[in-house]
């Protein structure tokens, strides 16, 4: 196909626009992929992803012995979302879809496609608070063997094939800046030529103009992305009445094409945002020491044991624990009026707990290898993967150091001597206290037995309870935590066909937005909090809806 009209246009080469056009080909639609990256950039953030997905009742789960049912998840769903407002009723109305998706057909479908899933079953965002609260019940984010590239690369291929039919034409340095009205309808798509450019994957790329384009369909479907590559938009959008003032310091977890520009865009057609003060940011990011794009930051993914700290030295109150409640220590961090906190561990927290989030970060979950995962999470004597032991010798955010006095001096050449050795020793000395009885009162120490209740969690990802300060346990570890953006959850608002909706709530005839843009859909389906695994499936989910769209004809 080499013309400038189709039946539909999609803005994003991402999960969910890849997802979108799969189905529209699989309808023998002719679609028209826009995007303003080259080719190797196909699939977008989701390439980087740790290829998690939010999915309930499988047969992973029934393996590990959880019992999850698909009214369990929505309760957990809601009691996250804590939908508040007039305008989260579509919202709403895509949360019971997408669980109901996640119970029943995600997985079989999936499964069909050719995706496949690590055994053992994590247990993200585990909340910390009330059963009616925020916060998964049981561990439900299965990890896909080959991470984000082996989420993407089944609707690459359903895309690469229909393009082969003449059904798909992806142009790539596309860059889309004008939504083309008529009478009221979307009718095309005009923008710029971006120069070639040969980048590595992730990397910022040029945006020098070497033409125009315009092409024309009855349907324009934006799936271009959130907010989170662009700190001035995320300053902009910052909830400073729930969170208080945006950090002047952060790191990026996502590429700079991660940029937000079509969403005025949007909304200059005739789109709607809403909650577009819901946003989804991460408080355990360290400097990538290797980057890849701007200001590039890794979060890390830790078990229950680490002791947090904040800037000035003192423990963080539970909910704030590793792997908890992300938004409540987001604030309770900002409250201090520091921008950063600490982890502080041993080499045998770190060896089993810590995993780094991205597909780079994983090489042997990205290769699909039982040998690699052995390799590096089984046979590694009392180190960590590679990927974390080159963090731990070569980040800037990381002190090793055999005695506790060594340790605050790094940590305060890093933190600009904020802490008193005298007050963590006494903080540290009391939680090891509780290691001797398989009793205790201390929040934390609960977390890690009940984690350890989870054979998933005992095997590979919470360490065995210990002394901090038993030299045996050593070396000791601590690393500074740098706020690092990741999601939007607000968007564009739309229906269940994620056809775009108006400030009057009517549909703008032949606009349509999935993905991140669209809030995973409705315009903001987390709600307030996210449980993890529903930003990809969020892709997927909203853009196999606008694939399978009976408003496109």
């Amino acid at each position: 196909m080499t013309t400038n009209t189709a039946d539909a246009i999609i803005v994003g080469g991402g999960l969910a626009g890849l997802a979108a056009a799969a189905e529209l080909g699989d309808r023998g639609k002719k679609v028209i992929v826009l995007d303003q990256e080259p080719e190797q950039f196909l699939g977008g953030q989701a390439f980087w992803s740790l290829g998690g997905l939010f999915m309930v009742d499988t047969p992973e789960q029934r393996r590990m012995g959880i019992k999850d049912t698909a009214d369990l998840a929505l309760r957990d769903w809601m009691g996250s979302a804590q939908f508040d407002r007039p305008e989260d009723a579509w919202p709403r109305k895509w949360a019971e879809a997408y669980v109901e998706f996640a119970a029943g057909e995600m997985r079989p479908w999936l499964h069909e496609m050719g995706l496949r899933w690590f055994p053992v079953v994590g247990w993200a965002e585990r909340g910390g608070s009330y059963a009616n609260g925020h916060g998964n019940s049981v561990p439900r984010f299965h990890i896909t063997w080959g991470t984000g590239p082996g989420v993407i690369e089944h609707f690459v291929r359903r895309v690469r094939e229909h393009a082969s039919a003449g059904l798909i034409d992806l142009r790539f340095r596309h860059q889309a800046s004008h939504i083309i009205m008529q009478n009221g309808a979307a009718s095309g798509v005009s923008g710029e030529v971006l120069s070639a450019d040969g980048a590595e994957r992730g990397k910022k790329t040029n945006r020098d103009e070497v033409g125009e384009f315009e092409v024309y369909a009855p349907s324009v479907i934006v799936t271009s992305g959130g907010i989170g590559g662009n700190f001035e938009l995320v300053r902009k959008s910052w909830p400073r009445d729930r969170l208080g003032s945006p950090p002047k310091e952060m790191v990026a977890g996502v590429p700079f094409h991660v940029d937000g520009r079509m969403i005025a865009i949007s909304e200059k057609a005739g789109g709607h945002v809403i909650n577009g003060d819901r946003m989804w940011h991460y408080t355990e990011g360290v400097k990538n020491w290797d980057p890849i794009w701007p200001s590039h930051g890794i979060r890390i993914l830790p078990g229950p044991s680490s002791m947090w700290f904040d800037a000035t030295g003192n423990r963080l109150e539970p909910p704030c624990l590793p792997g908890f409640d992300t938004l409540t220590t987001l604030k309770e961090i900002l409250k201090t009026g520091y921008e950063y906190s600490w982890f502080v561990l041993t080499q045998k927290v770190i060896k089993k707990e810590f995993a780094l989030s991205g597909s780079e970060q994983n090489p042997d979950f990205t290769s699909a290898k039982w040998s690699e995962v052995i390799r590096q999470r089984i046979l590694s004597g009392k180190n960590a993967t590679a990927p974390v032991e080159a963090f731990k010798e070569k980040g800037e955010d990381f002190v090793v150091a055999n005695t506790l006095g060594d340790l605050v001096r790094g940590m305060n050449q890093l933190g600009g001597n904020l802490i008193d050795e005298d007050r963590l020793r006494a903080q540290i000395e009391a939680r090891d206290s509780q290691m001797d009885n398989p009793f205790t009162k201390d929040a934390q120490i609960m977390a890690i037995h009940a984690a350890r209740n989870y054979r998933g969690d005992r095997l590979i990802r919470t360490a065995k309870p210990h002394k901090f300060l038993d030299p045996a346990n050593g070396p000791l570890i601590a690393v500074k935590l740098h706020i690092l953006t990741r999601k939007t959850l607000g968007g564009l608002q739309t229906n269940l066909d994620s056809q775009m909706l108006g400030a009057d709530g009517q549909v703008v005839p032949g606009l349509f937005a999935a993905g991140e843009v669209a809030g995973f859909g409705g315009g903001g389906y987390h709600g307030y909090n996210a449980l993890e695994g529903t930003f990809l499936g969020g892709c997927i989910f909203s853009g196999r809806n606008a694939g399978r769209s009976r408003a496109i004809a």
